[in-house]
């Protein structure tokens, strides 16, 4: 059975008899993860593992792991700072920063790893502008370019630790003010104006980037769809311009920003025709099984492809072994400096 494109939630710490036959359906590939999913290291191992011997191939296993206020796993794991902090350490010692960035990438998807998780959506390379709330400290940096180094190590560090990144939100949330949570933000300037927000997009697709999370924003000068459903994007630009090669997730269907395209099924439907590859859909049992017992479009061969191969590496240390490995305790000691201040830089020429 090859794994189908809705990613879908689980209620609690266990894996209930009536979820395990939703992940058994041929229309699921994957579970996404929450707080309310997570008691301790020891649960979270447990309960990952009965979500891969559900079914063959497994289905994947995600969850938000960014850092700061957008971190699902807590007690256990490592603390990670918001994203906003390595643009404060690139605004004084930007290979510093970036040496940081991949340090953390591989701290947050090494301990994940271990535990049993094959994804975490992460980096978020929108750029911080000043105008989005949701975004705000997720946002690595004003500058293209440094959210592009920034970015760009952050993915290479969790290459290190043999996960894929998936880079959002896709092709930028940052210069909208509405949360695309409860509703629909609509950004009015032309695909030529968007060179910015495409910049970092440009930088890990050329290093392998191997997925993307597309925004429930709309562009109605590129298309009348928000970008997650949107053909113009995802096929003429993000995989025809861009020559984007990996996974496409549409950010969650049950958003707010998406509503107002039809119901859950259309905006699948419009979701698969666009180009995307998986769809999750969260915090919405009725929908899930809504779509179970409506949405027949088989996968595409491609696609199914594309999705196995975001499984986690094989053979990843387990807890005790990771932690008492020398790369594990230098992340550690790195990221303990985060927890403090950055020096007071007297140059008159840095950034503040």
């Amino acid at each position: 059975m090859s794994l189908g494109p809705l990613m879908i939630d689980l209620a609690g710490a266990v894996l209930a008899a009536e979820e395990l036959e939703l992940l058994r359906h041929p229309q699921v590939g994957g579970v996404i993860l929450f707080a309310r999913n997570y008691v301790d290291p020891a649960q979270l191992s447990a309960l990952a593992g009965a979500i891969h011997a559900a079914r063959s191939p497994p289905l994947i296993v995600a969850v938000d792991q960014e850092g700061g206020r957008v971190q699902r796993f807590r007690d256990g794991f490592s603390r990670l700072p918001p994203a906003r902090h390595l643009g404060h350490e690139y605004d004084l010692e930007p290979r510093r920063a970036v040496q940081l960035a991949r340090s953390l990438g591989w701290l947050m998807a090494a301990e994940l790893s271990a535990h049993g998780v094959d994804l975490s959506f992460a980096p978020c390379v929108d750029l911080d502008l000043g105008v989005s709330e949701v975004i705000g400290d997720r946002a690595l940096h004003t500058s293209p370019e440094a959210v592009a180094q920034l970015g760009l190590a952050w993915m290479q560090g969790m290459r290190d630790a043999g996960m894929a990144a998936t880079a959002k939100h896709f092709p930028g949330h940052g210069a909208v003010v509405a949360d695309s949570h409860v509703s629909l933000p609509l950004d009015r300037r032309p695909l030529v104006d968007l060179a910015a927000e495409l910049t970092p997009y440009r930088r890990l697709i050329a290093n392998g980037l191997p997925a993307v999370m597309a925004a429930h924003v709309l562009f109605p000068a590129v298309d009348p769809a928000p970008a997650s459903l949107s053909g113009a994007w995802i096929r003429d630009v993000l995989r025809g311009e861009l020559q984007f090669q990996g996974v496409v997730f549409t950010d969650d269907l049950s958003m707010g920003g998406a509503a107002a395209y039809g119901d859950i099924v259309s905006r699948a439907r419009q979701a698969l025709g666009a180009g995307c590859d998986m769809l999750p859909v969260c915090n919405n049992r009725p929908g899930v099984i809504e779509l179970l017992e409506h949405l027949r479009e088989a996968p595409e061969p491609a696609s199914s492809l594309r999705l196995v191969r975001l499984h986690g590496r094989a053979g990843a240390p387990d807890p005790e072994t990771l932690r008492a490995s020398a790369t594990w305790r230098q992340a550690r000691e790195l990221l303990a400096r985060t927890a403090q201040p950055p020096p007071l830089s007297l140059d008159p020429g840095s950034a503040s």
